[in-house]
């Protein structure tokens, strides 16, 4: 097993999530509350990461981070060298490849509170942002659960945009998808099995607090209105 992908994979992933929970929930809410031609134009962006190949979208980073173009140069003067093939590149690339992950699930989940309620609290003189804190999210807790797991598993299973953006340098941008890519390079099968199996058991883990911890709330709430 390589330790150091490991702690660089989690690392990626842990940025990643933090990184795009606060940019997707006040995004999601916008797009959730309304419609129009804007709001369906930045979702056909937020998705795209969905049916772009992921060497498409580690390109283009690749040429954006680059000395050749404004951002670029923008970017190497902020962080003191060149964002393609460090860390700081592969986060910015994760947020903006797992982008979909992260609002999808929130933008289903805010549509589905009852607008009831969101109109009570309002009328009884809520601010918006109250209105969204106290009302809005424990009612979309689900979804931002969902958000939160399918955003660091996803950023966990990357593989091209990693590639692409990164390469592949042994404690800075080398993952465990990238390790395991090496390992069957190599013929190394046992320990590319070991590889394999972590990340399996990311996705397993991951799905299982998606489905049963909600459920889990269920019973709760249940048995709670049967002591009532």
């Amino acid at each position: 097993m390589d330790f150091e992908a490991l702690w660089l994979t989690l690392r990626l992933a842990v940025g990643t999530t933090a990184i795009l929970l606060v940019v997707a929930l006040p995004l999601a809410w916008w797009i959730a509350s309304g419609h129009g031609a804007g709001r369906a134009l930045v979702q056909a962006v937020v998705a795209l990461p969905l049916v772009l190949p992921p060497t498409v979208l580690g390109f283009y980073l690749l040429i954006a981070m680059g000395p050749l173009t404004s951002p670029g140069r923008l970017l190497i003067r902020i962080f003191g060298h060149p964002l393609a093939f460090s860390f700081e590149g592969l986060l910015i690339g994760s947020v903006l490849y797992s982008l979909p992950f992260a609002v999808q699930p929130l933008v289903a989940g805010f549509q589905a509170v009852d607008r009831g309620f969101i109109e009570a609290a309002a009328g009884l003189g809520a601010t918006p942002a109250k209105v969204f804190v106290s009302v809005v999210l424990p009612m979309a807790r689900a979804s931002l659960l969902t958000s939160a797991v399918l955003t660091f598993t996803h950023t966990v299973g990357e593989f091209g945009v990693v590639l692409m953006l990164g390469g592949n340098i042994p404690g800075a941008t080398r993952t465990l998808s990238i390790s395991l890519y090496d390992l069957v390079q190599d013929g190394n099968y046992a320990a590319a099995n070991r590889t394999a199996l972590v990340l399996v058991g990311f996705a397993t883990v991951a799905l299982l607090a998606i489905y049963l911890l909600p459920s889990m709330r269920k019973v709760d709430g249940r048995q709670a209105d049967i002591v009532r």
